[in-house]
């Protein structure tokens, strides 16, 4: 099913905003396990987001290069920051679905996966450490959600969730100052 994503991030990241759009596909893997509550199955599934976009606030940044045994230079200040535009695959999500009503279908999930953007995400500070010329177009997301699917048919379902992600490159790129958290929320049709 296709669905579309919109969140903001937290803390020190609490300016960005996230947009992100694109298509889910699952597999139940399993009958219903367990007793009570907890009484569900459990699906695999991968999501493939041909738009991600994450909006950062402006400013004026200075590369500065230290040569072994040389003087610090900087070079002039010049615009980062604004839009980034990429993709992201998650082609792991562990999803539980939590047996319920004949409509209403709640679940709980743990994924991962990547993301490219057209430029190195996220920005890194107005004065960043000698040699870091920014983070990487590459970075990870490890995430844990929750929400549910709305039956309107046999088939056909509406799903909206929530869920917290992480994006980092694991310290692949020049710096790795990461988005601790930001809060995703999606609206989708199945």
């Amino acid at each position: 099913g296709a669905f579309v994503n919109g969140g903001f991030g937290t803390a020190n990241r609490a300016d960005y905003k996230f947009l992100w759009a694109g298509v889910h596909g699952g597999k139940v893997l399993t009958n219903p396990h367990g007793k009570g509550f907890l009484r569900g199955q459990f699906e695999l599934g991968a999501e493939f987001m041909p738009l991600w976009q994450a909006y950062t606030p402006k400013y004026l940044r200075a590369n500065c290069y230290e040569q072994p045994g040389g003087p610090l230079s900087c070079s002039p200040l010049f615009p980062t920051g604004g839009t980034y535009t990429g993709l992201s695959i998650t082609p792991a999500i562990l999803r539980w679905y939590l047996q319920s009503g004949h409509r209403f279908l709640p679940w709980i999930q743990g994924a991962g996966g990547l993301i490219w953007t057209n430029h190195k995400f996220p920005p890194v500070g107005p004065y960043p450490l000698p040699g870091h010329l920014g983070t990487s177009v590459f970075n990870y997301t490890p995430q844990f959600g929750v929400g549910f699917q709305y039956f309107v048919k046999p088939r056909q379902s509406i799903s909206i969730s929530a869920n917290a992600v992480h994006i980092s490159n694991a310290s692949m790129g020049d710096a790795n100052p990461g988005v601790n958290a930001s809060v995703q929320f999606s609206i989708g049709y199945t």
